[in-house]
């Protein structure tokens, strides 16, 4: 019988200005093997990017101040968009009239006990805002962190430098697994179904890259 095996990878605290394949590859290097799959959290691939907005550098408005106390909130943390902080960077990013209209279309929808339309109507670029969490290292503590910008070439890039195949990934610690950018040879429902344990951790493992391993 096949199985997986799932090693998480401890670096240093990541930060802006950290280059990503450098820094993948150097924490890695002593423990890949050929035909292991390198998993990195996307969370990282953003930092790496400057993909980030400190709170205290936005203009909070209206319309954040009173959206985000709508938003249904997950069993854990605060949800993408659970904050005054985070309903703004989802408005930045996609936009006013967006949103508004994702927001009613989902208060409508849920009367009918469906769900999950305010982040199909705004688009996936919501759905991975990230941000302040408890517990977290000091640097990322207020911070608005968006998704990886083009996941798939971030990932090629880390398999030129390792020939691994690279899967970047948001996973959470109640079973959702979400493959934001990968490599060409890799199936991502393989790397989905297989990382819904969030092998990397979601709050002071300081292992934002990983192994994944098939052993008989």
């Amino acid at each position: 019988m096949v199985e997986v095996e799932k090693i998480p990878v401890r670096t240093h605290v990541v930060g802006y200005g950290d280059n990503i394949v450098e820094l993948v590859d150097r924490y890695s290097k002593p423990l890949r093997r050929p035909g292991d799959t390198i998993l990195v959290t996307s969370k990282i691939v953003s930092l790496c990017q400057g993909r980030t907005v400190p709170f205290d550098d936005l203009r909070v408005g209206f319309w954040a101040r009173l959206l985000w106390r709508f938003v249904s909130k997950p069993p854990y943390g605060f949800g993408a968009v659970g904050i005054p902080e985070k309903m703004q960077a989802a408005i930045d990013l996609v936009g006013l009239p967006r949103i508004i209209w994702a927001a009613l279309c989902s208060a409508v929808t849920k009367l009918f006990g469906r769900r999950g339309i305010f982040y199909r109507i705004t688009g996936h670029g919501v759905a991975e805002i990230d941000g302040t969490r408890k517990q977290s290292f000091e640097p990322l503590i207020r911070l608005i962190v968006y998704g990886p910008a083009e996941g798939d070439a971030a990932a090629e890039a880390l398999r030129a430098r390792t020939g691994c195949e690279v899967a970047i990934i948001d996973a959470g610690d109640y079973g959702a697994c979400d493959v934001l950018g990968r490599s060409s040879g890799l199936d991502p429902r393989w790397v989905e179904r297989n990382c819904t344990d969030n092998p990397l951790g979601q709050q002071l493992e300081q292992t934002p890259v990983g192994l994944m391993r098939l052993r008989e």
